[in-house]
Parts: C-alpha cells; structure tokens; sequence
C-alpha cells in the first residue's frame, strides 16, 4: 500500500505520516511518497489508491506536479478504490469535492468521504489515524 501525497506548508505531509500511523496499528505496511518520486506502475499494482493533495490557488489541485500525476493516471485507475485526503487555509473544501468527483468519474470507488483538515491536523492527529485504520480494514 502506497500513500502518494503532495504538501506545499508540510500540513498535508504530516496528515499523509498519521495516516500511515493509523494503517500501520491496523498491521498493514505502507509506504508514504511524495509525488515527485512515485513510480507510477508499482501504485497502479495496488488495489487501493491513497492519495493527498491541498487546495491551492482558488481551490484546485497543486498544477506543477499532482495535476500531471492525477491526468496521468486518469486512463489506469477504474476499478481502484481510493481514499483522498488534504489540508486547505480557506474557502469551504470545493477542490476536494471536485477531486472526488473527478476520481470517481474515473471508475474508482471512495472508501470514505475524503478527509480535509484546516491548516496542520494538529487537533485532529486521532481523526488522520482512523481514516488510516478504515483504509487498512478494506
């Protein structure tokens, strides 16, 4: 299992490190990637996709690196089941119902409604590490 993320401030790293915590208290092992080194054929051999991005600019998916990742993987992912995650500083979470909206109109089944934080998940440690929990039990 693979947790790709990409973290601009290090809020959607540290989710991406408890939620590892959480899969790995379940007993399952877990690797955490950042997107810029993600061997794209060894995730796609994964049944479930992990995947963490923050909102950026006026709330969409960091351009430079996640969005060409997510575009191309787009063709690869049906059937996958995914989990999305990330942090925000503003607005009301649209990139994330974008992003899950995105990805399930690529054939993938969400394990549960993605987990958005604001700002570091610094009151929510126990919230990242559950969503890693119910990841594991799928």
């Amino acid at each position: 299992m693979k947790i790709v993320y990409w973290s601009g401030t290090g809020n959607t790293e540290k989710m991406a490190e408890l939620i590892k915590d959480g899969i790995v208290q379940a007993g399952k092992n877990v690797q955490v990637i950042n997107v810029s080194n993600v061997n794209i054929a060894e995730l796609l051999e994964d049944e479930i996709l992990i995947l963490g991005c923050p909102a950026m600019g006026d709330e969409i998916l960091e351009e430079s690196e996640f969005e060409p990742f997510i575009e191309e993987i787009s063709s690869k992912v049906s059937g996958k089941k995914v989990a999305l995650f990330g942090s925000y500083g503003w607005g009301d979470g649209q990139w994330m119902r974008d992003f899950e909206e995105r990805m399930t109109g690529y054939g993938c089944t969400l394990i549960d409604s993605p987990l958005i934080m604001q700002y570091e998940p610094d009151a929510n440690e126990q919230e990242c590490i559950d969503f890693g929990k119910k990841i594991a039990s799928e």
